[in-house]
């Protein structure tokens, strides 16, 4: 960790920092393994402005963002980027109608829909500003079995049955054009195969692996079915840092959306195909010692979201050295922490953690301070930061 305290040692804590070796190497593990596939990056995973520029530029093939509020997406586009893909359906009118008004401008905007009220909804604004809307059709590829719903409960699109009537419908809206399809591999993407319980790793291989073959035949099927009846489709979208691998290899897809990876949280230790860096956490300051092996670190609470569990926890940089108390954890105003034996840590030092996820870590602070080996260099500004807060 000395690399760490000569680059930071001048800094207030609590920070957060960003390893720029460390993310250089995750950009260029991600450029490797592509496949020849674009990347599409997802910005709640990273949240801050500069770096999305910083990062977009060091991508061999990148088709563009992946955003997650119609509010976000107005402010990127009123930061002069382009080539928005919303991954979340949009539904507040008054963000609809400004993000309209860019598209008659020339922007390239891509709404999700999996609902029928969808369409009618940016139908209506589409007709409103005489302009017409693009849309990208979300399929449901979570697998289904009578002990366990493996995936996520996203999209109402689970059967080609389901799909069929939607294509059916749009017909009737004559200021939409289908542009895409994506389908979220939850279950492979962000499900890890070394799970934190680690007698659940035989049954979760299993679940993985055969449900890329339901995702493989179902993703393969719906893309041919669009295109029977729509000549528009360009975008067929689907991974997530967790399946870049298998993602990239399928025939039918045109591009991989990656965000986590690049800050690669502690949730991505417990993937054994992803050879990836730390790049980004925060840093706190001990401030008590109430035992020999005892310290107390000031701030901390930084829970990822998702169902509640241990791993959602942020993890010490060096997890070898610490532990929580089950009793306590990770605490609003104090963590409490076990030193392993031979460790000496006095007041006023700084101990580093990871959190669990990406983006989420952008939401506590203003900044994220960054060096490259023991040099600090800089640092980037977070969305909160720039004082905005889409979620």
């Amino acid at each position: 960790m000395q690399t760490f305290k000569r680059a930071f040692e001048h800094l207030e804590c609590p920070f957060a920092w960003l390893d720029l070796n460390a993310l250089d190497a995750n950009i260029d593990f991600i450029n490797q393994h592509a496949n020849g596939k674009n990347i599409r990056i997802a910005t709640k995973s990273i949240r801050s402005k500069s770096l999305l520029t910083y990062i977009s530029s060091k991508l061999h093939s990148f088709s563009g963002w992946m955003t997650f509020t119609a509010e976000e997406t107005l402010y990127l586009l009123e930061e002069g980027h382009d080539h928005f893909l919303i991954g979340y359906p949009v539904m507040e009118p008054k963000g609809g109608r400004e993000l309209a008004k860019y598209v008659k401008e020339g922007k390239d905007i891509t709404f999700m829909v999996d609902d029928v009220r969808h369409i009618q909804f940016l139908q209506d604004i589409a007709s409103e500003y005489d302009t017409t809307l693009h849309i990208c059709i979300d399929i449901n590829l979570s697998m289904k079995t009578p002990f366990i719903y493996f995936g996520t409960r996203r999209s109402s699109l689970d059967s080609l049955e389901s799909l069929a009537n939607l294509l059916a419908q749009l017909t009737q809206f004559s200021n939409i054009l289908v542009k895409g399809l994506m389908g979220y591999e939850a279950q492979i993407a962000g499900v890890g195969d070394k799970p934190f319980r680690k007698w659940q790793t035989p049954m979760i291989r299993f679940l993985k692996n055969s449900s890329k073959k339901k995702v493989s035949a179902f993703r393969k099927q719906a893309v041919a079915d669009i295109r029977q009846r729509f000549s528009t489709l360009e975008i067929v979208n689907g991974g997530g840092s967790g399946s870049l691998l298998y993602t990239a290899a399928e025939e039918e897809v045109t591009e991989v959306t990656i965000g986590s990876a690049f800050f690669a949280p502690a949730l991505f230790d417990h993937y054994h195909t992803l050879h990836l860096q730390p790049a980004a956490g925060f840093a706190l300051r001990v401030t008590r010692n109430p035992a020999s092996n005892i310290i107390v670190c000031h701030g901390g609470g930084y829970i990822a979201s998702g169902a509640v569990g241990k791993d959602k926890q942020p993890v010490p940089y060096e997890q070898h050295s610490y532990e929580y108390y089950d009793l306590e954890g990770a605490g609003e105003v104090q963590t409490p922490l076990h030193v392993r034996s031979g460790l000496h840590v006095n007041i006023g030092d700084t101990v580093y953690f990871r959190h669990a996820k990406a983006g989420e870590l952008c939401e506590r602070f203003l900044r994220l301070e960054a060096k490259r080996g023991d040099q600090y260099i800089d640092s980037f500004m977070t969305y909160r930061g720039e004082g905005k807060c889409f979620l």
